[in-house]
């Protein structure tokens, strides 16, 4: 009797795209850039997760304006200069076997802040920082956040044209998935949430006008994004905090992005308010992916403490979701879907290089290309 395939490593087809699993590499920030290029570093931290046999590596957040970076040291994708360097990157990833996918954000009101091993703080221009953070409203995240100046409405059209340029970049630079980032407490998530976006014009108040900076820019990127190639968003589905961005909210904005041509809802939460309550636990983000895909009628990404092969698989062959996103598990083991193959019983294509430890009896995986 032949074992059934794990829902785990079933191919996932997304428009022109088919996704030979459904272990994505989540974006994890490595603030490891200069003047927003790529480096050695994420070629070797974005590759070993290709080798590892992850279906798609999305890059971390990479940032559409200067002024759009987390950090000095942030990724950036704001000049035709950094394609060259991100290409070597997708070139690498996707001659492994998975699908190069990268993820277009911008800041808003965290900018310009240290890295991590740094300390907290704003990093001043002396020390490589910038003077022109953006936000919705006025208002910083904390006291260790810099005070934002509310963009104009040339600010915000100037934002939207950011990240379509962006888009473009991306696809020269190879990457075949992108996923715009509204979530995390970062610029569209900014404009989503009553706790951060006081606006009194189109882009604040209601709902319908919270939504709109994202929509704009999901209908501008589609515009650039090739139609063949498949479009993720990540949001927020809470900001866990009373009055603040909320469930409700998130699945009503969900379909809205998939109206706009939007393939999957990558499902988060927080980051929004420094005050904000969560109740870790594993899985504990799995249920707004579930409720997102079956009351928005779109595919989605579930995300958060999955680290046990048994418990990813289970997500998805209930129908929680779609595909799991892996951060911190796979910098612990860049190998870990190459390992949950195993736990399952199923037989994954190997990088040639390891075919021997399979012990001869695996065929070299192929390089991956659109179809």
């Amino acid at each position: 009797m032949i074992a059934e395939m794990p829902h785990l490593f079933t191919p996932l087809t997304l428009r022109g795209a088919t996704l030979p699993n459904r272990v994505f590499v989540s974006p994890m920030c490595q603030y490891s850039s200069e003047d927003g290029v790529a480096t050695d570093w994420h070629l070797v931290n974005l590759g070993s997760f290709a080798v590892g046999g992850a279906g798609l590596v999305l890059c971390e957040a990479t940032a559409v304006t200067a002024n759009g970076r987390i950090s000095p040291q942030d990724l950036g994708i704001w000049q035709d200069g950094h394609v060259e360097g991100l290409a070597r990157l997708t070139r690498f990833v996707a001659e492994q076997g998975a699908v190069p996918g990268i993820q277009l954000a911008h800041a808003g009101r965290k900018a310009s802040t240290r890295r991590p091993w740094d300390g907290r703080g704003t990093v001043s221009p002396e020390e490589g920082g910038w003077l022109d953070v953006v936000g919705p409203s006025a208002l910083a995240f904390n006291d260790h956040y810099p005070q934002p100046q509310a963009l104009t409405l040339d600010g915000i059209r100037a934002v939207v044209e950011a990240f379509a340029d962006a888009a473009a970049r991306a696809w020269d630079a190879g990457f075949r998935v992108a996923e715009v980032h509204a979530a995390h407490g970062y610029l569209l998530h900014q404009f989503l949430s009553p706790i951060s976006n006081r606006r009194d014009d189109d882009y604040g108040g209601t709902f319908e006008n919270r939504c709109r900076l994202t929509l704009e820019v999901v209908r501008a990127v589609r515009r650039r994004w090739p139609d063949a190639a498949p479009l993720f968003v990540r949001v927020s589905a809470t900001d866990w905090v009373e009055g603040g961005w909320h469930v409700d909210e998130c699945v009503d904005l969900a379909r809205r992005l998939a109206a706009e041509g939007v393939d999957l809802v990558d499902c988060s939460s927080g980051g929004n308010a420094s005050h904000q309550q969560i109740p870790v636990a594993p899985g504990y983000q799995v249920p707004f992916a579930s409720r997102i895909r079956r009351d928005a009628g779109v595919p989605t990404g579930a995300v958060g403490l999955i680290t046990d092969p048994q418990q990813a698989d289970e997500i998805v062959a209930t129908g929680q979701a779609d595909a799991v996103l892996l951060a911190r598990e796979l910098l612990r083991d860049p190998h870990w879907p190459l390992r949950a193959a195993h736990a399952l019983g199923h037989v994954v294509s190997w990088p040639a290089q390891y075919a021997r430890a399979a012990a001869g009896t695996v065929p070299p995986r192929q390089p991956w290309t659109m179809r």
